[in-house]
């Protein structure tokens, strides 16, 4: 089970660096003048790779990180309040890569109507989704 426990963080990882990333792009293209078709156009190439890529290290960390609930039992029982929170996490972070795709989307089809500092602040939000499961698992607080 080790190991399944350290492919799933590896994962995991790899997850969330490409969800850190992907926003900061978005904040790219918002700020890209009508003009430089060629900017965005590479930021566009870049931003559907890494959704690409991306969507790939999800299924992985997603699928061990079940193996893992599966097998060691976990959130069953009293005082395992802390693992509801956590899966809850884990669907707040399925969404924001949905919503992620649907940015570029809209990125891709000229109907993007937000600024950069809205991307900038939507950038934010892994951050806190990752604090929070960092801490509900390590620190398992209720």
């Amino acid at each position: 089970m080790l190991w399944v426990k350290a492919f799933h963080i590896v994962f995991v990882a790899s997850w969330f660096a490409g969800l850190f990333y992907l926003p900061r792009i978005f904040v790219n293209l918002a700020m890209v003048p009508p003009e430089s078709v060629a900017e965005r156009q590479r930021l566009l190439v870049m931003s559907r790779k890494l959704l690409r890529f991306t969507t790939l290290l999800s299924v992985p960390a997603l699928a061990l990180g079940l193996w893992l609930w599966l097998g060691y039992g976990i959130g069953r029982g009293p005082g395992n309040g802390w693992m509801h929170a956590k899966l809850l996490v884990v669907a707040l972070v399925i969404g924001y890569h949905h919503s992620c795709a649907r940015v570029l989307r809209r990125f891709e089809a000229g109907e993007n109507r937000r600024g950069h500092v809205w991307y900038r602040w939507f950038n934010e939000a892994p951050v806190l989704m990752l604090v929070a499961a960092v801490v509900l698992v390590v620190v398992k607080p209720f």
